[in-house]
């Protein structure tokens, strides 16, 4: 007799496959953070495009996410599967060998959209894998090579780029994916099972294209406004991107009343604690993502420090995650509200530490300022962050858990790409020609670096203010799939979080 998925020893080999899979989009996800100063020296490349190699990655991951867990179910999760591993792969050794801004941008894009392709088929391998008392620890062992990715992401980038490993300096943080990513496929074509949803969905396709198109609208002339002295079809685009948003609006109500098959269900809205979580959730990582870009280009531009004691600098960040998210999952049951608000007034603590820092130190701020600084921050985000998902996800019924889940993480997403165009913008605008070369009138970058950090503060403090707006805890509730399988999650800043409804 055949031995099927569920019985066969190879389940847990297909589990490390999707934990390296899960490992390559936490890692590339922030690799770049400390990276990218050297990058855009080396390429000679603006400060937009700099936005756009770091924005990019989370903006088309976002758009594209949803998308991914649709084709999964109508093409089988396994063929999408390694289909994006070998497409993030390839992706990785054109961002690796880019020669021009340009081509290091298309790079990245291409990166978050086949990661899209990839992240959302392991809840659906697990659930068919495993059985079901097997769930919450299949998908918490994945969710932690997520985590570790995420996490060492930027100490891991700085580190490379500072080795310069033959001669190749920031083009390993990309080349690193290779064999992993060739490990994934080799020993994926062997032990994943193949299989396809008996009912799947249709792929709103009109629906990607006008959210994509919405996005880039939005983000386009924040990011490149400066450079070009803002003209006038700029102010148009941004015009026609709120237009667009309409027309998105009014598609997806018209589609979901066909045939329920919109991209973005609008029947998820009617429950009030989830439009207000989606905004909580957008509003913090614009600020997760933004604080790390913006004292990542202080330290490195402003003071001519490295990327290697960059990212030693901000290594406190992860150990203040890894130190405060398991008390959070141990002890948030009903109290989810009290965590997302303290750990939110913690980052908002620590954003103030590094701008006083910055502030009263100038061009005498050491180590110890910063990593204080990034520790308090890495201290909130571990409490707030890992459970804010699922608590968003509080008020929705059972059958609406899948769709809303993707729609948390896809803005999760959207705000860390959202954090570095907005903010980034504001940083570059207020330094003017001071941001020319590592060290050049530190003082500027430093009074420029402390009016933007102030932004971090009001928006984690807003965060915290949200929150009795949320779902109310529910003490009793036993574990979810989602909750099982999240760590702290991505967007600019380490940590990761895989989100998925397995029933």
């Amino acid at each position: 007799m055949t031995e099927t998925p569920r019985a066969s020893r190879g389940r847990w080999v297909a589990l490390g496959v999707l934990g390296f899979a899960s490992f390559l989009d936490g890692l590339d996800a922030n690799i770049v953070t400390v990276a990218l100063p050297s990058i855009q020296r080396d390429l000679d490349m603006g400060f937009a495009a700099a936005q756009w190699t770091m924005a990019g990655y989370a903006l088309a991951f976002s758009m594209f996410l949803i998308t991914g867990g649709r084709l999964g179910d109508i093409l089988g999760a396994k063929r999408v599967f390694m289909a994006g591993v070998a497409l993030f792969t390839l992706a990785s050794v054109v961002a690796g060998l880019a020669l021009t801004p340009g081509m290091l941008v298309a790079g990245r894009f291409a990166q978050g959209l086949t990661a899209a392709l990839m992240l959302p088929q392991v809840m659906a391998v697990i659930v068919r894998v495993f059985d079901r008392r097997e769930w919450p620890l299949a998908a918490g062992l994945v969710g932690s090579m997520l985590s570790v990715g995420s996490i060492g992401g930027p100490l891991l980038g700085g580190l490379l780029t500072d080795l310069d490993f033959m001669g190749l300096g920031w083009r390993t943080v990309f080349y690193v994916n290779v064999p992993v990513g060739l490990a994934a496929l080799v020993l994926g074509a062997r032990f994943l099972p193949s299989f396809r949803s008996e009912a799947p969905p249709r792929l709103d396709l009109p629906g990607v294209v006008l959210l994509t198109a919405v996005s880039v609208g939005l983000l386009y002339p924040v990011m490149q406004g400066g450079e070009q002295g803002w003209p006038g079809w700029m102010f148009a685009m941004t015009a026609g991107a709120v237009a667009l948003l309409l027309v998105f609006v009014g598609y997806q109500r018209r589609r979901h009343a066909a045939d329920g098959s919109a991209l973005v269900p609008p029947t998820l809205f009617r429950h009030r604690s989830f439009s207000v979580g989606l905004l909580v959730s957008l509003l913090a990582f614009t600020g997760i993502s933004s604080f790390s870009f913006v004292l990542t280009y202080h330290l490195q531009f402003g003071l001519g420090w490295s990327a290697g004691d960059t990212a030693w600098a901000i290594a406190t960040w992860p150990l203040g995650i890894v130190a405060t998210f398991q008390i959070a999952f141990r002890l948030s049951a009903g109290r989810e509200r009290l965590f997302v608000a303290a750990g939110s007034v913690v980052m908002a603590v620590g954003s103030l530490a590094a701008l006083w820092s910055v502030h009263a130190r100038g061009a005498e701020l050491t180590w110890p300022y910063v990593a204080l600084a990034a520790l308090l921050t890495g201290l909130g985000m571990g409490l707030s962050t890992p459970i804010l998902a699922t608590s968003v996800l509080g008020d929705l019924p059972p059958q609406d858990a899948g769709a809303g889940s993707g729609v948390v993480n896809a803005t999760t997403q959207l705000g860390a790409a959202v954090g570095v165009a907005a903010v980034g913008a504001l940083l570059f605008a207020l330094v003017g020609d001071a941001a020319g070369a590592p060290g050049a009138r530190a003082a500027d970058f430093g009074s420029a670096v402390s009016l933007t950090l102030w932004y971090n503060v009001a928006v984690f403090l807003l965060t915290a203010a949200l929150t009795p707006l949320l779902p109310r805890g529910r003490a009793s509730a036993p574990p979810s799939g989602a909750a099982a399988a999240a760590g702290p999650e991505s967007g600019g800043g380490p940590g990761g979080a895989l989100v998925g409804d397995p029933a």
